[in-house]
């Protein structure tokens, strides 16, 4: 899958560790994080709604519950994982773009 929003692998691993850090594995994950990242960041970009996710991405239902996970403020005034992630890699979708998703939460 190709598209706008999705930086290289080598972007990606500038990331990885903080998006690893958010939960701990017990299992094997049954989706990339990359693809799952991409996915989340797919939605940010386009305002898609999470059922209307294109097909070669993770299921919506996968792809929403790390965001969801991703998105939690740790600390309360500190930003969440996923603003960290797009502020790093210089996303234009930060915290205030995805703000107007909170209402899906």
């Amino acid at each position: 899958m190709n598209y706008p929003s999705n930086p290289s692998r080598h972007q990606f691993e500038l990331i990885r560790p903080d998006l690893e850090a958010a939960r701990q594995s017990t299992r094997p994950r049954k989706y990339d994080l990359y693809d799952l990242f991409y996915a989340v960041a797919y939605v940010l970009k386009t305002g898609c709604q999470w059922r209307q996710l294109p097909a070669d991405f993770p299921n919506w239902q996968s792809v929403y519950y790390y965001y969801r996970v991703w998105s939690e403020e740790q600390i309360i005034d500190e930003p969440s994982i996923l603003d960290k992630c797009l502020k790093k890699l210089s996303l234009p979708y930060g915290k205030n773009k995805h703000a107007r998703l909170k209402h899906l939460s």
